[in-house]
């Protein structure tokens, strides 16, 4: 019976267990009976090895269970600017349906987000401007209005609204130059014919927002980015007339790799957060009386805003 399980012959199992009792020095099998039967020392042998195959395939799925979770944890890089607590949304979404899942999320300049994914440390990233090549492909998430940020006392707020030319000749505070979002924002003053006075420059929005928190002029940001501060008193958030300038986002990853289930359901929460919105976007703006929180369209709030306070 042995033999046959093994697929060998009976004359090969009766050669192994030889070669076995030599090795050992002990006889396993009582060939004085018919049939067969283990000695003493041969049954301990057999549940000694029992005990061992049971550990070895204890220990196998053990890995394998391990090698499983670690497939389904999503390493995501993403930009600064989209907070955690934005991100905090999807997570608790993919938990709340596969609760063995695990998601880690890393905030990053973007050049070091394109570089994980790329390196394959990072399954996704989140980016603005997201573009695609080669070795990455994008698909796009969500456009954030942009708009001009500024000290509640700066000159501007006094106007419900401003048009892009009344930037002309303001201290500003800019990206640094080797970003994306600096070269669309410096295309879109070129556009419009406008030049500012640009008196720092930083890597993200964070430090921007404390520069103009301490009078050193404005910013053209994302309107998402501002919520904070706005219900603070601490900035207020003027929306550009006539022109419009937007920041979308994306998310990005290596071509020709395999997305696993975990990712592309990441990737359907975002798309689907972003159908039910749309182009709707929430409103923070700030000490003039304009609309707290709503989850309707700049546009729409602005006007309906507007309307109530003209005269």
């Amino acid at each position: 019976m042995a033999a046959e399980a093994n697929k060998i012959s009976q004359s090969a199992a009766s050669q192994l267990v030889l070669q076995l009792e030599h090795k050992l020095g002990v006889e396993l099998i009582d060939r004085s009976t018919r049939p067969l039967q283990l000695t003493d020392m041969g049954k301990v042998y057999y549940h000694g090895c029992k005990t061992v195959v049971e550990q070895y395939l204890e220990l196998e799925a053990s890995i394998e269970m391990g090698r499983e979770q670690l497939a389904a944890t999503l390493q995501v890089a993403a930009i600064y600017s989209i907070g955690s607590r934005d991100m905090s949304h999807y997570v608790e979404r993919i938990l709340e349906r596969q609760p063995r899942d695990r998601i880690h999320i890393e905030y990053l300049h973007p050049t070091r987000v394109y570089e994980k994914v790329l390196d394959g440390t990072a399954d996704l990233g989140l980016v603005s401007f997201p573009r695609s090549s080669r070795e990455v492909t994008f698909l796009p998430w969500r456009e954030e209005v942009m708009v001009l940020a500024c000290h509640p006392e700066h000159s501007l707020p006094r106007h419900k609204r401003i048009k892009a030319e009344q930037l002309s000749g303001q201290t500003y505070v800019g990206f640094d130059r080797d970003l994306i979002i600096r070269r669309r924002v410096d295309k879109f003053l070129r556009d419009q014919g406008i030049s500012v006075d640009l008196v720092l420059e930083f890597d993200n929005i964070e430090n921007i927002k404390k520069a103009i928190e301490e009078g050193a002029g404005g910013a053209l940001l994302p309107l998402p980015t501002l919520e904070r501060e706005v219900r603070a008193g601490s900035l207020v958030a003027l929306e550009l007339t006539r022109s419009k300038l937007v920041r979308p986002l994306g998310s990005i990853q290596r071509r020709h790799v395999k997305t696993s289930p975990t990712a592309e359901h990441f990737i359907q929460l975002l798309q689907k957060s972003e159908n039910i919105t749309g182009s709707r976007t929430k409103v923070w703006v700030g000490r003039t009386g304009m609309p707290s929180l709503s989850n309707i369209s700049v546009k729409d709030e602005l006007i309906k805003w507007d309307a109530r306070n003209e005269g």
